[in-house]
């Protein structure tokens, strides 16, 4: 999962304004072409990989479950026997709980650490299928551009940024180009607010929880 991560996050850091200043160069959409399947080919492992550890977590998080239930009527049991006056018996109890317990939280740990994978997944990719839009929807116009600078006989090859290519003069040309910045700037400012607000939101989050656990009592994701 983490090589899978390391290719997505690359892709995920790819600047689009570069991408589009190599096709225009090239005047080819093969970059383009190139990195649309990449992203889509990793986007049906990111779904896969989320499937498989939310599984996972599931799973673990039922087993967990269990023995907490298990943990609880043990404890229970262990009040009556002290209370019978069984001290042998509370004895036994007492190590089964502790047995349980150690399971417990040995549950609890990996629940923690599939929970925090299957976050990382689905965060990737929401991030991956937000670049994908994004690019499919300077295509078109890209290939558009191609088009017109080709007919108009417009040099492409010396071309080291959009700013260059609006300073051709023409008015269809500089048209397109702009609005194909502003696109890409407009994507790149809500990408930024996005993982802003996803990391805020996740703070909110942990933090209500832990009000939470504190008022339970539960330590180490074990009831006090």
């Amino acid at each position: 999962m983490v090589s899978l991560l390391e290719k997505v996050n690359a892709l995920i850091k790819a600047n689009l304004h570069l991408l589009v200043v190599q096709a225009l160069q090239s005047s080819s959409m093969g970059v383009i072409n190139q990195y649309m399947r990449e992203v889509e080919d990793h986007l049906d492992d990111l779904q896969d990989a989320s499937n498989t550890v939310g599984e996972q977590v599931k799973t673990v998080r039922r087993k967990r479950e269990t023995y907490q239930v298990r943990s609880e009527r043990l404890d229970r049991d262990i009040d009556l026997f002290l209370l019978e006056g069984q001290e042998a018996l509370a004895i036994g109890g007492q190590g089964k709980l502790n047995a349980t317990n150690r399971v417990m939280d040995a549950y609890g740990q990996q629940l923690l650490v599939f929970s925090q994978e299957h976050g990382e997944l689905k965060d990737a990719h929401l991030k991956l299928q937000a670049k994908l839009t994004a690019i499919r929807q300077e295509k078109e116009e890209l290939q558009g551009l191609l088009d017109l600078a080709e007919a108009k006989d417009v040099g492409l090859a010396t071309i080291s940024s959009l700013d260059d290519l609006a300073g051709t003069g023409d008015h269809d040309v500089d048209r397109i180009v702009e609005n194909i910045r502003n696109r890409l700037d407009r994507v790149s400012a809500q990408d930024i607010d996005r993982q802003m607000r996803d990391i805020l939101e996740r703070d909110e989050i942990e933090a209500q929880l832990l009000a939470r656990k504190r008022r339970l009592g539960i330590v180490n994701g074990v009831a006090a």
